[in-house]
């Protein structure tokens, strides 16, 4: 007559498993907003900073590169400093996100949808 009530017992379970990893998205949501990575190229003659949700926040350009007849590759540096540090804020992103889940037994490479 009670044969079903484990199997009630492990929905309750996993409902309670979604809603710890619901909380858990949300939080981790928050603090990339405020965690920042660095891109850098130029061996440093150009640095980016962005959250690791991929916002820039912030250029740092050595004035040495500052030469007229250099206008292009000024530029080259910049963008890739910025290419840089949003690859760099992807894998930081990933990386906080596989924490979680394995946290809660699921693959590293499980996706969740954001």
């Amino acid at each position: 007559m009670f044969k079903g009530l484990g199997q009630m017992g492990d929905m309750a379970k996993m409902m309670k498993s979604a809603q710890e990893l619901q909380g858990k998205v949300t939080a981790l949501q928050e603090e990339l907003n405020v965690m920042t990575v660095e891109g850098v190229s130029g061996a440093g003659l150009v640095k980016a900073v962005a959250t690791a949700k991929g916002e820039l926040k912030a250029l740092d350009i050595d004035p040495s590169i500052f030469n007229p007849d250099e206008k292009e590759v000024v530029e080259d540096l910049i963008l890739a400093a910025i290419k840089d540090a949003q690859q760099k804020a992807q894998e930081k992103s990933q990386s906080e996100m596989a924490k979680i889940t394995e946290g809660l037994g699921l693959p590293a490479d499980f996706k969740l949808p954001f």
